[in-house]
C-alpha cells in the first residue's frame, strides 16, 4: 500500500489545499516519491557576502539592517527597502508586494536577502530577492538550499518540507545484495541525502552534470528498475500460451512465395524465418519487425499471415490511418484473394450494412484476415480465432490500443502472437533499455532496383526557382509531392499553408492536375484524390502529413517539404521515403526558413548527409532524445527520469547483467526494487 505524504489528508472528508492538489499532479504521492523528486538547482545560504565586496551580475546572499521602507507612486507602483551592513547600503526594490511584506521589513528590522546584484540609478539593488527576517544570531544554512521542480501553487517552502518529511520516512533500506552495486558508489540512503542537502564545499558543476556518485546511484538503481521490469514482463509472457502455428506443406504459404510478382531479398527471407520460428512455439510471439521504409516489410507481414491462416487460424493487421491501412488493404488483397482468401476491411469509414458484414465475416472465421485502422480493437469487432495480431507503425498506438488487440482471443484461455513494425529503426541503446523484453527482426537490406535519393536543403528565399523545377519535372511525365506542415492559417505560426500552395502551384503549372489531401478531408475524398495520383492522373499532390506513411506511387520522383525545420528527423526521413520508390533517379527537396536554430540545424545537415534510416534514428536519439521513439509505449510516463542512454551506457551495461541474477536468486528483491522506482508504471512495459 502507498506510504502517505505529509500533504494527504487523514480524512477523507478534508477538502484539499492548493499545494496538495499541486503534489498529486506531480506524482508526489509516496514518501519514496517525495525522497526521488530531486532538485533541479541550488541557491548556496551558507554564506553572508557584505555588501560593499558583491559584484554586479552575481546572486548574493547579504545582510544587514533596514534604514528606510516606503512606497513609491510615481510611476509603477513599488515598495523600496533600504538597508546596511557594516560596508554599505543596497536598495531592494518589488513591483510585486503584500502588506506583510512592508511589516517584515519595516525600518530597524534585521533582514537577510538573496538576489542578483545590479547597478541602479539610485546605487546598487536587487529587483524582487528572496528575504526573511533574522536576528544576530540566526546561523546560516548548513548546507546548499534545494530548489525542486514545482508549481505556481506549490511554493518551494512548502515543497522543502514535504521532502524533507517524505525523505525522513522513506524505506531507503538497500534491497541489493553487497558486491552488486559498482564500486565506490554510495549507499541509496547517503546518495539522496546528499542530494537533497549538499554540503558548501560540494561541487556545483558535477551535481548540475549529474556525474556526482550520488547521481551515479540513483541512474544505476533506477536503470536496474527498469531492467527487472522489462525481464519480468517478458518472463510472464513467456508463461502464457498461444496457438502453435505452422505452415502446411504445399500450402498458403509457398503458394505465396511462388506467385508473389518479386523475389524476397535475404534480408526479407531471414526475418520471415524468424517469425515463422516464433509463430510455431506455443507462447505468444512479442516481435518488433524494423525496417528502413521501402524496405519491404509488409509482404514479411503477408507471409506471417499466411502462416496463421494455413493453420487454420485468424490473423489481424491495425494501422494507425486509413491511407496506410488502404495500402496494405490493396497490397494484400492482390496477393492473397487470388489465392482463395477473405480479406475484410474495416475502419471508421465503414458504415451501416457494410460495417455489419464485415464484423459478421470476422465473427464467424469467414474473414481470414482482417485489415482496419483502431476500429479493430472496438468492442463490437469479435474474432472466432484471432491467432495473429500486426500492428504497423506500432509507436502510434498506446499501450490500452496494443492490449485489446492482444485481448481478442482472451476468451479462449489463450493469446494471440502479436507482430510490430516500424520503418523508424530503433538505436542499439534504446533496444537495450525501452525495448530490451522484445524480441527484434531488423531488414537490413533494400529490394534492388531501388535509386539513391538525393537530398537537397534551400532557404525559402530559392522558393521560385523549386517551382521552376517542378514545372520542367511535370513536363516530362514526373509526378511531385509538396508537403506542407498546416492545412490553414495560423496566427501564431506564419507558415505558407496546403490550401494557399494549392492555389499557387495551380496558377504556376497551368494545364497541369494539381491535387490537394489533407486530414480535415473525408475518407472518400482522401481515396478519390490518391487514385487520382496513383493512377497518374495528377502532376503534383499538396499534402500534409497524412502522406508520411503508407503512400506508395513509384513514379513519385520529387519531393518537396516546405518549413522542413519545422518537423523532426525521423519524420523527415519517412516523408522523404515517398519517393525513391521507383527505377527514376528521385530528388528530397527541403525548403527552411531562417533563422535556423541549433537543432534546425542539425536536423537538415542530417538528412543531407544519410540516407540511411539507422544513421538518422542515431542522430534523432542525440538530438531528441527517446520520446519519439517510444512514441506512447509508457503513455506519456517517462520511465528514465534521471539516467541518460547515451553518456550512461556503462551503468546500463551493469544493470543488464545484473537484473537476471536478482530476479533469479532474490526475487523478492527484484519485486521492491521496481515498486520503488516504477509502480503502476511498469504495467506499461507489457504492451
Amino acid at each position: 500500500m502507498p506510504e502517505a505524504s505529509p500533504a494527504t489528508p487523514t480524512s477523507a472528508s478534508k477538502p484539499k489545499s492548493a499545494p496538495q492538489k499541486a503534489m498529486e499532479k506531480l506524482g508526489l504521492v509516496r514518501d519514496i516519491d517525495l525522497a526521488l523528486h530531486l532538485p533541479h538547482r541550488y541557491e548556496d545560504e551558507t554564506r553572508v557576502t557584505p555588501i560593499a565586496e558583491a559584484r554586479e551580475g552575481e546572486t548574493v546572499q547579504c545582510e544587514g539592517v533596514v534604514i528606510e521602507c516606503r512606497v513609491e507612486l510615481r510611476g509603477r507602483r513599488s515598495l523600496l527597502v533600504k538597508m546596511a551592513d557594516d560596508s554599505g547600503e543596497l536598495l531592494l526594490r518589488f513591483i510585486h508586494f503584500y502588506p506583510s511584506h512592508q511589516k517584515t521589513m519595516a525600518e530597524g528590522n534585521r533582514l537577510r536577502v538573496r538576489g542578483e546584484l545590479r547597478g541602479g540609478f539610485f546605487g546598487r539593488e536587487m529587483v524582487h530577492p528572496t528575504f526573511k527576517a533574522v536576528s544576530e544570531d540566526t546561523p546560516l544554512a548548513q548546507s546548499l538550499t534545494p530548489v525542486y521542480p514545482s508549481s505556481a501553487s506549490l511554493p518551494q517552502v512548502y515543497l522543502r518540507k514535504a521532502v524533507a518529511s517524505g525523505l525522513k520516512r522513506a524505506a531507503l533500506e538497500e534491497l541489493l545484495p553487497p558486491g552488486t552495486v559498482p564500486a565506490r558508489l554510495p549507499s541509496l540512503r547517503e546518495a539522496l541525502d546528499f542530494l537533497h542537502h549538499p554540503p558548501p564545499a560540494a561541487s556545483l558543476s558535477m551535481l548540475e552534470d549529474h556525474s556526482h556518485p550520488a547521481w551515479q546511484r540513483l541512474k544505476f538503481e533506477e536503470l536496474l528498475a527498469q531492467q527487472l521490469s522489462q525481464l519480468r514482463a517478458q518472463r510472464e509472457r513467456a508463461r502464457l500460451r498461444a496457438p502453435a502455428l505452422r505452415a502446411a506443406r504445399g500450402g498458403l504459404h509457398e503458394q505465396l512465395l511462388v506467385t508473389l510478382p518479386f523475389g524476397l531479398t535475404g534480408a526479407q527471407q531471414r526475418v520471415g524465418e524468424e517469425i515463422a520460428q516464433d509463430l510455431a512455439r506455443p507462447a505468444p510471439m512479442h516481435r518488433l519487425l524494423q525496417g528502413d521504409v521501402g524496405s519491404g516489410k509488409t509482404v514479411v507481414a503477408a507471409l506471417a499471415a499466411a502462416v496463421a491462416i494455413d493453420a487454420g487460424w485468424q490473423c489481424a493487421l491495425m494501422a494507425p490511418t486509413e491511407i496506410l491501412a488502404e495500402q496494405h488493404f490493396k497490397k494484400l488483397v492482390g496477393w492473397l484473394e487470388p489465392l482463395g482468401l477473405k480479406v475484410a476491411w474495416l475502419t471508421g469509414s465503414v458504415k451501416g450494412k457494410a460495417r455489419q458484414k464485415m464484423l459478421d465475416a470476422a465473427a464467424s472465421g469467414e474473414a481470414q484476415l482482417v485489415i482496419g485502422t483502431h476500429a479493430v480493437i472496438e468492442d463490437k469487432v469479435q474474432f472466432k480465432k484471432l491467432g495473429l495480431a500486426i500492428i504497423d507503425e506500432q509507436h502510434r498506438f498506446g499501450v490500452a490500443q496494443r492490449l485489446a488487440l492482444r485481448k481478442k482471443l482472451a476468451s479462449q484461455a489463450l493469446e494471440p502472437h502479436l507482430l510490430m513494425m516500424s520503418a523508424t529503426p530503433i538505436p542499439r541503446t534504446l533496444a537495450m533499455t525501452y525495448f530490451a523484453d522484445l524480441d527484434v527482426s531488423t531488414i537490413d537490406e533494400l529490394p534492388p532496383g531501388r535509386t539513391p535519393i538525393v537530398t537537397k536543403v534551400f532557404a525559402d528565399s530559392k522558393r521560385d526557382n523549386v517551382i521552376a523545377k517542378i514545372r520542367d519535372e511535370v513536363a516530362k511525365g514526373a509526378q511531385v509531392y509538396w508537403v506542407c506542415p498546416l492545412i490553414e492559417e495560423s496566427e501564431t505560426l506564419d507558415l505558407k499553408n496546403a490550401t494557399e500552395t494549392h492555389a499557387e502551384l495551380s496558377a504556376a503549372l497551368e494545364g497541369k492536375v494539381v491535387g490537394l489531401l489533407h486530414g480535415r478531408m473525408a475518407p472518400s475524398e482522401k481515396a478519390a484524390v490518391m487514385a487520382q495520383f496513383s493512377a497518374g492522373q495528377m502532376s503534383v499532390l499538396v499534402a500534409t502529413t497524412v502522406i508520411e506513411v503508407g503512400v506508395d506511387v513509384p513514379n513519385a520522383s520529387l519531393m518537396v517539404i516546405e518549413h522542413a525545420e519545422r518537423f523532426g528527423l525521423s519524420q523527415l526521413h519517412q516523408l522523404r521515403g515517398r519517393v525513391g520508390r521507383g527505377a527514376v533517379a528521385s530528388v528530397c527537396v527541403l525548403l527552411y526558413t531562417g533563422p535556423l536554430s541549433p537543432t534546425g540545424k542539425d536536423r537538415l545537415r542530417a538528412m543531407a548527409e544519410t540516407n540511411d534510416g539507422f544513421e538518422i534514428a542515431r542522430r534523432d536519439l542525440d538530438i531528441r532524445g527517446p520520446g519519439e521513439f517510444m512514441g506512447a509505449r509508457q503513455s506519456g510516463a517517462e520511465l528514465l527520469r534521471f539516467a541518460d542512454l547515451q553518456e550512461d551506457a556503462p551503468l546500463l551495461k551493469a544493470a543488464r547483467e545484473l537484473a537476471p541474477q536478482l530476479l533469479d536468486r532474490h526475487p523478492e528483491a527484484a519485486s521492491r526494487q521496481v515498486e520503488r522506482w516504477l509502480g503502476s508504471k511498469a504495467e506499461f512495459l507489457k504492451a
